[in-house]
């Protein structure tokens, strides 16, 4: 027997008496039982992070470790919808050595089996070592049900499954039953299974044989565990006493199966591949390209938890650190370190759970979607408390001052999500002469300028660096009640910060004099019906005449854009040090097919309209809002379904080379539609472009015509780029969602989709709980130097400056505010780091371990997490980025961490099992040298000091 999925497995071990637990260990010690993967869940890896994966991969080994004592050395992917490398780099990283998957496209396992090649060496598409192989076997059917996983002929291979004997609650839809295995009828049964097998094993290269016996939702009463061992047994007794089969069977483990595999046939002999099974289709042309859109609503919340989980993650141990060098070693007294890590455990599995190949996906019923939104939101909010906590102790300068009142805690985070399926709002900030406090976090290792925004109560506002008392460049925006109405009590103050890595900077607001802050001024355009406006605080114009009729422009140091006075929708952008490029921002509908007996699109198919997309049509002109300020400027179009807003930041360094394209969407009215972002572009891209892998690695796409529309759409977790040689146009997004580059220099992304039908692939429901979703991206335009022509398959990666943009739309800064009615103890900056770090080299984790001798309490082990970027170097971009990074393999931990020591530093597998530690040696306490090569991701086990 086989069990994958930890988070089910632990709730079940929670119940169990001593007696029980003993039995479970006894059979995982006699190989009876195996753990597989171990995995809180069983994970989709179309629209997971690579950071999620980890880490519920993390959750799931630490806590198989801590209860069972056992290491899991195969894994087990029998449903996401399609697979990926990065999934198999990540098992191999946590030292499994093999792997089996199931769902890949239909015709791609023909193919292999024709070949056979259903068994091979996964490898990374960059890397030219075998180090990152992983043995992979692919199941040849349809199927991990019983009907498909015997032999060919699923008639015959349901007659073998027992849980459907006459009489049961299960039968086989081919009408032909499975019979209860006697002395009369065994050496027919047997020899017709003995067929199905035979059958099957022309498919391999090996005589040695895998045929899974299980399905959902089986295995649950004993009389079924009986069924089928005792048929099986007399069909195995069978072939043993008759030798002239030349045939062995027997009930087994996955391990015990890829043993037995590897004495016959050696690893190394194995054919490599590399490269993902996306996107994935079962039959005819029913591609399940659905999945990477539904429920975007949860997929941005999904992520929005991920960045709130890292942050904590980071300045908890930080925190923990800083208390046992203040303390001689001790925590701080009144600090609850336990019930804020019980408190981050439930918020890595609230993670954890979100990566199951039916929540992320948004292919669950309506009430688990709720289920799922509640607990993304309960771990936030969770969350929260220990990052509030943890920045106030850092803060405080006299630390005797810390005190812990859960009722009334010190810092507020600056907005609240009332509820699962409800946008965060921004809380208001009462302002007087007396300053309120705020605090920004800056979860990313790197130095950055961001614009904070926070509304506040009046129109007059002014900012300062509390450490310096320097004033701090901002501007006051409108909040819009309506799309032309400004609140008149509410405003948005928008202010520089910058924030050296991993800090906790201190800024106090207070009200200033009338007119002292910049205001961002407006213009409105509508065609022929001009917007009634209401403002008493803002400069708000309508052009007339000429004017209204030229072109709406921005523009930056790095960048200018132009876009449609009719639409408000871009049509080109330009480098100031370059030449302009065609990049036009148009939205569209997808219908799906019509007719009464057709298979139409649902949670996980796509299946649209034989008419294509439809070019979204205006019943009215739409009202467009230019905004200007000395911080940023935009230019938003109120569509009747979508709010498009494109802004210019004027800022300095990376953040101000890209436009950030934000919408909201709502498309709750529509029935069977699904809206579509399409940018055009100039870049002769041919039929291929780049979209990436769980954010991990970036995989060439080619867009084929011969394949239907819906299969040329592929997972984007976090970013896809058009290129020719001498241009690339980057897209980094913020959520996951389905991309398609269907002609030469257009990208076009999925927004939203509703659904009214089932696609009868087991959810038993439409997608009609739709919500206001807002996606957000980041758009770059770099010019190539060297770059290489279009064509051929090549392993490309996003440049430094995508990198450090994706970085920052992933990891945004956190902003607290103290409450108004409290006195503030003196504060002072806490600056862990003395720089940012090399800046191909990203901190993908600073997690607190537990306590192996005290559950639930944290230890003073940490687990670092390095995830070293493999960059493209043809876009370097002008001026030079103000961060550097090492042509050699070695990374100096001292120096990129100073003034942060690491003491009893020790190499670890990517779980951090003790069995993978390396051993100790005199060497590692001498050097802080580390090697790292471009794409690897290293875990070391070490104590902060």
């Amino acid at each position: 027997m086989i069990w994958a999925e930890i988070s089910y497995f632990s709730k079940w071990w929670e119940e169990l008496d001593q007696k029980k637990r003993d039995t479970v260990k006894r059979l995982l010690a006699g190989g009876q039982l195996e753990m597989v993967t171990g995995g809180w869940v069983m994970a989709d890896e179309a629209n997971s992070h690579y950071y999620a994966l980890l880490d519920q991969l993390i959750e799931g080994h630490q806590w198989i470790q801590t209860h069972l004592g056992v290491k899991p050395s195969s894994g087990w992917a029998i449903d996401p919808f399609g697979h990926s490398p990065s999934m198999a780099y990540l098992l191999k990283g946590a030292g499994l050595s093999n792997m089996v998957i199931q769902r890949v496209h239909y015709a791609v396992k023909k193919e292999f089996a024709r070949q056979q090649t259903l068994e091979f060496k996964w490898r990374q598409s960059w890397d030219s070592s075998p180090l990152s192989d992983i043995t992979c076997h692919m199941m040849p059917f349809y199927s991990y049900d019983v009907p498909h996983t015997c032999g060919p002929d699923p008639a015959v291979c349901c007659q073998f499954d027992f849980h459907r004997l006459p009489g049961g609650r299960v039968f086989c839809p081919w009408r032909v039953s499975p019979q209860p295995i006697t002395e009369q009828n065994v050496q027919e049964r047997a020899l017709l299974l003995l067929d199905q097998y035979r059958r099957k094993s022309r498919l391999f290269r090996s005589p040695v044989l895998f045929v899974p016996l299980g399905d959902d939702f089986r295995f649950v009463e004993s009389s079924e565990w009986d069924a089928q061992f005792r048929n099986y047994q007399k069909l195995f007794d069978f072939f043993q006493t008759h030798p002239e089969l030349h045939v062995s069977a027997r009930f087994g483990t996955l391990s015990d199966y890829f043993q037995a595999l590897q004495k016959v046939l050696p690893v190394s002999s194995l054919p490599t591949v590399r490269g993902d099974f996306f996107t994935y289709a079962d039959r005819d042309d029913h591609y399940w390209s659905g999945y990477f859109t539904s429920r975007p609503f949860y997929k941005r919340l999904d992520r929005t938890l991920e960045a709130t989980l890292r942050a904590t993650e980071i300045l908890y141990s930080l925190t923990l650190a800083a208390m046992r060098s203040h303390g001689d070693g001790r925590l701080a007294t009144g600090f609850p370190a336990r019930d804020h890590f019980l408190l981050l455990t439930a918020g890595r599995r609230g993670l954890a759970l979100f990566q199951h190949h039916d929540a992320v996906t948004g292919t669950a019923r309506d009430p688990v979607v709720m289920d799922y939104g509640n607990r993304l939101l309960e771990s936030i909010q969770k969350l929260r408390k220990v990052l509030q906590s943890s920045a106030h102790w850092l803060l405080l300068l006299d630390k005797s001052q810390y005190h812990h009142d859960q009722s009334k805690p010190f810092l507020l985070t600056d907005d609240v999500m009332s509820a699962q399926d409800a946008l965060p709002q921004k809380t208001k900030i009462t302002l007087s002469e007396e300053p309120r406090i705020l605090i920004v976090y800056n979860p990313t290792e790197q130095i950055r300028s961001s614009v904070i925004s926070v509304v506040v109560d009046s129109p007059d506002a002014r900012v300062i660096d509390a450490e310096t008392g320097r004033p701090m460049a901002a501007q006051i925006s409108a909040v819009w009640a309506e799309p032309s109405r400004a609140s008149t009590d509410s405003f948005q103050l928008d202010f520089l910060s910058e924030l050296p890595p991993l800090s906790l900077v201190v800024y106090h607001v207070t009200r200033s004099s009338s007119g002292s802050v910049p205001r961002a001024r407006y213009t409105f355009h509508r065609r022929g019906n001009p917007p009634t406006i209401h403002s008493e605080h803002f400069q708000m114009s309508r052009p007339q005449g000429p004017e209204a009729d030229a072109p709406l422009s921005l523009s930056n140091k790095h960048v200018q854009i132009w876009s449609s006075p009719e639409t408000g929708l871009m049509q080109k952008l330009r480098l100031r040090a370059g030449s302009e490029h065609q990049v036009q921002v148009h939205f569209l509908w997808y219908g799906t097919r019509t007719g009464a007996n057709r298979d139409k699109s649902g949670a996980y198919l796509f299946l649209p309209g034989e008419e294509g997309a439809q070019v979204y049509s205006f019943s009215e002109p739409p009202l467009v809002r230019v905004s200007r300020g000395p911080l940023y400027s935009d230019i938003t179009s109120c569509l009747r379904h979508v709010t498009h807003t494109v802004r210019l930041y004027h800022l300095e360094g990376h953040a101000g080379r890209s436009l950030e394209i934000s919408n909201m969407v709502d498309i709750r009215s529509q029935v069977n539609r699904e809206l579509v972002m399409r940018i055009v572009t100039d870049v002769a891209s041919g039929n291929r472009f780049h979209s990436d892998l769980n954010s991990f690695q970036m995989q060439q796409r080619r867009t084929l015509s011969k394949l239907p529309l819906q299969a040329n759409f592929y997972p984007m977790t976090s970013a896809a780029f058009l290129q020719d040689a001498e241009t690339r146009i980057t897209v980094l997004s913020a959520q996951s969602q389905g991309v398609a580059s269907l002609k030469p220099g257009e990208l076009e992304l999925v927004l939203d989709r509703r659904l009214q039908q089932d696609d009868n692939r087991g959810l038993g429901q439409g997608v009609t709980d739709n919500k206001r979703t807002s996606s957000l991206y980041h758009l770059l335009l770099e010019e190539r130097r060297g770059g290489k022509e279009v064509g051929g398959a090549s392993v490309e990666h996003l440049s430094l400056l995508a990198h450090l943009t994706s970085l920052s739309l992933s990891h945004p800064p956190i902003t607290m505010v103290t409450p108004g009615d409290v006195q503030v103890p003196k504060l002072r900056p806490f600056l862990p780091l003395r720089s940012s770090l090399p800046c191909d080299l990203h901190l993908l984790n600073l997690r607190t371990l537990e306590d192996p001798q005290e559950a639930g309490a944290p230890s003073q082990e940490v687990a670092l997490l390095l995830h070293r970027k493999g960059f493209d170097c043809s876009s370097a971009p002008e001026p030079a980025l103000q961060c550097t990074w090492s042509t050699h393999e070695e990374v100096d931990l001292a120096a990129a961490f100073a003034p942060l020591r690491f003491s009893a530093l020790r190499r670890s597998g990517l779980t951090m099992l003790r069995h993978d530690d390396e051993p100790k040696s005199a060497r590692q306490q001498q050097t802080r040298l580390i090697s790292l090569r471009p794409m690897e991701i290293s875990a070391f086990r070490v104590e902060i000091q």
